[in-house]
């Protein structure tokens, strides 16, 4: 499959006139307030809500490359609100009403993020919406409906969803086999480069330092020591997300898995009333190995999946470039879900990576022994859930005891993944199985496969 740009960071850079030129690096050591590792929108967020509760703190964020290079700028643009993360394992350190409110207080990012755009003047492309999981054969559908009465006991506030069925979902989106989705309601869809970028900027004006081109070797109390100097501070922040497993001493905390994404060239107004798509919902669907995607502004399609989903050792891409095999697996999905899109032109391709713990439950937190924050591991869904983690850090940070602070994911602590090459044996292993799963079901397999159920069972799912 011929592509016009693989990697160049991502397409959501070319659509803003190119990948941005670097802030200036540390000038050498100094002291601050707070300290905060990488420049992507958890430590953008925190940075944010921080100036707005105390505007005199004294704040430096270091950033190896420039803000907004990592899944804050590649990502496929859902605000989601979305809690794919299980509620039984925070269940076991909590209560069923903490995680109520804990996904109540994910929904309201989505909100809480529209309202900062709007305040600060940010053009993001934001566009509310609804999310659609389609379901294209008999498991799948099985499963959606799992999902809709698993999510509605729950009861959350304001957590809006339901069940359309094939007629429904043809009328908004003509997927090929489509037999009905699932819908979240109340979510968005965003331009990631535009929003991370500006929310750069408005930290910046706020008297936020950003440096970049400057990588961090060592985090310890007190002192963040890297290639440019060592900023002393009482409180620092790992914001590192996917690419924590290359900072030293966190090899194994969390490990980078990897997505990519396939964007098209401009559908023609003809090709979009074959398609549909008239509501520019966010688009997933319900296979194991799934996809995500979104119609785009100026009338692309941008879609989303795994492809190569680990590499040994946790090593990341190289400035976004994909592999050919995962550019082709990307546009079978294309194909397969919307085959009106045929002789398209493939316009861009490119990946990153997204922070997964052992656990693939997401954690924000603050250890006052040593003044060391984290957040992250968000498992895909950082664009909505960074914005609760700036929140969040902000309140430990400033030692407020408030209901964000008292939720379930707050200073919880996981175990390590395991040693190479087990880990990267696992990772590969779950995803070949959750492929033969989709493949036996897409064949007739009336039931989610056990395959898949086994799949999760190795991995700790």
């Amino acid at each position: 499959m011929d592509v016009k740009v693989n990697g160049n960071i991502s397409f959501w850079y070319a659509d803003i006139g190119g990948v941005p030129g670097y802030r200036p690096a540390l000038p050498g050591d100094r002291s601050a307030d707070v300290c905060i590792v990488g420049g992507g929108f958890t430590g953008l967020w925190t940075s944010y809500y921080l100036k707005q509760a105390n505007p005199g703190l004294n704040i430096v964020v270091v950033e190896k490359e420039f803000a907004g290079f990592g899944a804050s700028g590649r990502n496929g643009g859902w605000l989601s609100g979305g809690f794919g993360w299980s509620r039984e394992k925070y269940l076991k350190t909590s209560s069923r009403g903490a995680v109520v409110d804990m996904e109540a207080a994910m929904h309201g990012s989505v909100n809480e993020v529209i309202a900062v755009t709007e305040r600060e003047g940010i053009d993001a492309d934001v566009r509310r919406n609804d999310t659609l999981t389609v379901a294209v054969n008999q498991a799948q559908l099985g499963r959606i409906r799992q999902s809709y009465e698993y999510e509605k006991g729950w009861s959350v506030p304001d957590a809006r969803i339901s069940l359309i069925g094939r007629e429904e979902m043809r009328k908004r989106i003509e997927i090929h086999n489509a037999e009905g989705a699932l819908v979240h309601h109340d979510t968005a869809r965003v331009q990631p480069a535009k929003l991370v970028r500006g929310l750069a900027a408005v930290v910046e004006r706020l008297g936020v330092s950003i440096y970049e081109q400057t990588e961090v070797v060592r985090i310890e109390k007190g002192a963040v020591t890297t290639k440019r100097g060592t900023v002393r501070a009482p409180i620092i922040i790992r914001a590192t997300e996917g690419f924590t497993a290359g900072v030293p001493g966190f090899e194994r905390l969390w490990i980078p898995m990897n997505s990519a994404i396939l964007m098209t060239e401009p559908l023609s107004e003809e090709q979009w009333s074959r398609i549909g798509w008239n509501g520019y919902e966010l688009l997933g669907d319900a296979t194991h190995g799934y996809c995500y995607a979104q119609r785009t502004r100026e009338g692309r399609i941008a879609m989303g999946g795994r492809g190569v989903p680990y590499r040994y050792g946790s090593a990341t891409d190289v400035r976004g470039q994909t592999q050919d095999q995962t550019i082709a697996q990307l546009y079978a999905i294309l194909m397969r879900h919307l085959p009106q899109t045929k002789g398209l032109k493939m316009e861009h391709a490119w990946c990153g990576v997204l922070g997964v713990p052992r656990d693939w439950c997401t954690t924000v937190g603050l250890d006052r022994k040593n003044g060391i924050g984290w957040a992250g591991g968000y498992v895909g869904l950082g664009v909505s859930t960074s914005n609760l983690s700036g929140r969040t850090l902000a309140d430990l940070i400033l030692e407020r005891d408030t209901p964000l602070t008292r939720l379930p994911w707050v200073n919880r602590s996981v175990r390590e993944w395991e040693p190479e090459p087990f880990r990267w044996l696992g990772i590969h292993s779950m995803y070949q199985l959750y492929h033969m799963a989709d493949r036996r079901e897409a064949a007739g397999l009336q039931q989610t496969s056990r395959l898949a159920t086994f799949a999760n069972k190795i991995t700790g799912r």
